[in-house]
């Protein structure tokens, strides 16, 4: 069977310096993989080259989607094709309301204008299921919202646009145990909904593994993964920290 995500022998640079220094990883349909390192060992940088973050130069490799070679698509291209990258730290859009960037991007990722009706009905429905003030509809986008509301206006955007994969940036970074707890039901309740969705979970912290069970985590450690195993990997990690592998 075709992997989902196939990454083979990636190599990426920022401004010259080489973060990423040989990455292979393949996730299939419906699985969630953990992507766990260290600060600078290139989670971020995997998570925007993906996407197709032109910041990040792929120097050698290839990143494959449902089969196809998209190392070189731009970020729309990737996005209407079905991946979908949560942000670390979303970015405040003045001027554009919730609902206002939903139907662009609903309407964008189907190929055709949706109304102001029917993504305001879809957006309401799983507002309610992240436990979302639905007033946040007509705000501007991230504008004075709080972390979790950060990030659990992610996880709509996610419900929306129903990627085929999604790759989820340090979503619980700075996250109260509540708010961890809703952000993971909201994920789960996306999975659930849509089987075949598969994501990669980039995270520094196992508590939100404790409640998105992993088919396979993996560690990425100076740029390279050195390690590929289950959820017993992420539990030793939790107690050896990383050291075993840095070199």
């Amino acid at each position: 069977m075709t992997p989902l995500l196939e990454i083979e022998g990636l190599h990426v640079a920022v401004d010259g310096t080489e973060i990423l220094r040989g990455v292979d990883l393949a996730l299939d349909e419906g699985q969630l993989h953990a992507l766990m390192g260290p600060n600078g060992s290139g989670k971020s940088t995997l998570a925007s080259t993906l996407l197709g973050n032109p910041a990040y130069e792929i120097t050698s490799g290839t990143v494959r989607f449902r089969g196809e070679d998209v190392t070189a698509w731009p970020p729309d291209v990737r996005a209407k094709a079905g991946m979908f990258l949560a942000f670390q730290y979303p970015e405040e859009i003045h001027g554009v309301s919730v609902i206002q960037f939903l139907r662009q991007a609903v309407s964008a990722r189907v190929g055709e204008d949706r109304s102001v009706l029917e993504v305001r009905l879809s957006m309401l429905e799983w507002m309610k299921r992240l436990d979302m003030d639905p007033t946040f509809g007509e705000r501007h986008l991230n504008e004075g919202f709080s972390g979790g509301e950060k990030k659990r206006n992610e996880i709509l955007q996610m419900a929306m646009l129903d990627p085929e994969l999604a790759v989820l940036d340090e979503t619980d970074s700075g996250l109260d145990i509540d708010a961890l707890q809703i952000v993971a039901r909201g994920v789960q309740a996306v999975r659930e909904e849509r089987p075949a969705l598969g994501v990669l979970l980039v995270t520094h912290y196992t508590r939100i593994l404790e409640l998105l069970r992993p088919d396979v985590v993996h560690v990425l450690v100076e740029g390279r993964i050195v390690e590929h195993g289950g959820p017993a990997l992420a539990e030793r990690l939790e107690v050896e920290g990383y050291e075993p592998w840095r070199t």
